[in-house]
């Protein structure tokens, strides 16, 4: 089985360990099922964590984290991404990916290729790896504003 991953989008066999790669394949499985349990088992449920991207803008701690996804899941438009093009270096208690995101944002009315730059930090804290911090930014303006137009309305 190949463990050089080249994209992850959730659908890819997990290696078992609970490591950080399974991590990052479970918040995508999570994340493209727009299931917000799957992704509170990723991240850390506390104060700690942090995010920044341009949909849900600067938010700490899992509460509004977890606010930000519920809003974008409850909403018109799904949206489906792919990981890709990315690096991967870590320690042992550490684990950074960066990299871009592309896929599709769809309303019923409006589909949009989408693509992002993203970062997500994962630590290992009482033996278990957990997101601590996610970035994303866009390069396009305009993918940008009609983006935002299919998720906000």
């Amino acid at each position: 089985m190949n463990w050089h991953l080249i994209e992850v989008d959730g659908d890819e066999t997990k290696r078992g360990d609970g490591g950080p790669i399974d991590v990052l394949i479970e918040f995508y499985r999570a994340f493209n099922a727009a299931d917000i349990l799957g992704l509170e088992a990723v991240w850390f449920d506390d104060a700690s964590p942090s995010m920044d991207n341009p949909i849900g803008g600067i938010r700490r701690g899992w509460n509004q984290i977890a606010e930000g996804y519920s809003r974008l899941f409850q909403g018109r438009a799904k949206v489906h991404v792919t990981f890709h093009d990315f690096t991967s270096q870590g320690g042992d208690d550490w684990h950074l990916f960066v990299g871009r995101e592309r896929g599709i944002c769809r309303t019923v009315e409006e589909t949009l290729d989408v693509a992002f730059r993203t970062t997500r930090w994962f630590v290992r804290k009482d033996g278990v790896w957990r997101q601590l911090h996610h970035h994303g930014s866009v390069e396009d303006p305009k993918m940008l504003a009609d983006y935002q137009r299919l998720i906000f309305g």
